[in-house]
This record gives structure tokens, C-alpha cells and sequence, in this order.
């Protein structure tokens, strides 16, 4: 087993290019999509940029193994007390230590401190162990498509909400 890898919390610059180069090799080599997926991933992390990610209301995790970018967990601000759970993938030489499962708890105790009333995340079914995760931790299931998406034939998208609980007025 690797050493064990490093969490930093603020962003630098060459981060997000980094979070958008990972997902493009990790997603390519294990789920064969193509270049339109880091597209995808970079439009969603320009449009977050643009507001000024991160801003006050939101968080980020990098994980480093020996100084090199491995991971990604982060929490934006959707408006409307409505967060989204967003660039979250592991490479594999970090998986299976619980790392995902204990960044995603923080990030879900920080919603929480933050007052969102809602979580949202978007994935695909083929990641079973991150629906699994998910699911562990109180996200449904509320809509799917199958279609032809990031250069394969069907790929079915999935979108997961968590309600949080709320104070009493």
C-alpha cells in the first residue's frame, strides 16, 4: 500500500486544471469516455469558478499523494440553501483506505453547519461503489437517463438528493 495521502482544503492556482485533468484520465481509462466528458467536468467547474469558487458557503478537498494530485471532493453553493456535491473521484492507489467515505461524511457535516436544507450530486450507474457510499449516507435516487452520452453508446446519468434535517422556526 501507497503512503498515506495528504488533504489540502484551499484551492491553488493549476488546482482546478488539475481536478478537470484527473477526471479526464481516471473516467477515460475505467469508463472508456471520451475527451467530451472533461468538457463536461470543465464547463461545471468555469461556471463555479465564475461565481468565485470557493466562496463562503462552500468547500474543497484536494488530495496529494507525494506531492501529486490524486483526488477531489467539493461543495458548491446552488442557491436557494441547495448544495452540490461535485468533482469527486479517488485514484485507484488511494482507494479502499475509507478515504472517500470519511471526506464525504466532513463535507456533509459542513452542509449541515452551513444551514443548506439540500444536497445534490450527479454521477453515473456504473459507479457502484460511489452509489453504495451515498446511499450510506442517506442520498436517493431521484431521476435517471440512459442515453448516448461522452462517446459511448448509453451511459445512464443519475442524479442523488439528500434532504437535510432542519431546525425548528
Amino acid at each position: 500500500m501507497s503512503p498515506d495521502p495528504s488533504i489540502r482544503r484551499e484551492l491553488r492556482a493549476g488546482d482546478l486544471g488539475a481536478i478537470v485533468a484527473h477526471h479526464g484520465r481516471v473516467y477515460g481509462e475505467e469508463y472508456g469516455v471520451d475527451a467530451s466528458f472533461e468538457g463536461h467536468v470543465a464547463s461545471t467547474i468555469a461556471e463555479a469558478a465564475a461565481r468565485g469558487f470557493p466562496g463562503p458557503r462552500e468547500a474543497i478537498c484536494l488530495v496529494e499523494l507525494d506531492g501529486e494530485h490524486v483526488g477531489s471532493l467539493a461543495l458548491t453553493d446552488e442557491g436557494n440553501d441547495e448544495a452540490a456535491i461535485r468533482w469527486f473521484v479517488l485514484s485507484p492507489e488511494v482507494r479502499g483506505r475509507g478515504l472517500g467515505r470519511r471526506l464525504l461524511g466532513e463535507m456533509l457535516a459542513r452542509t449541515a453547519e452551513l444551514g443548506y436544507a439540500r444536497v445534490r450530486l450527479e454521477t453515473f450507474s456504473e459507479l457502484e461503489a460511489a452509489a453504495h457510499l451515498y446511499r450510506e449516507h442517506g442520498f436517493e435516487l431521484v431521476s435517471a437517463e440512459t442515453a448516448p452520452r461522452w462517446g459511448r453508446e448509453r451511459i445512464t446519468y443519475q442524479r442523488y438528493e439528500l434532504e437535510l434535517a432542519t431546525a425548528p422556526a
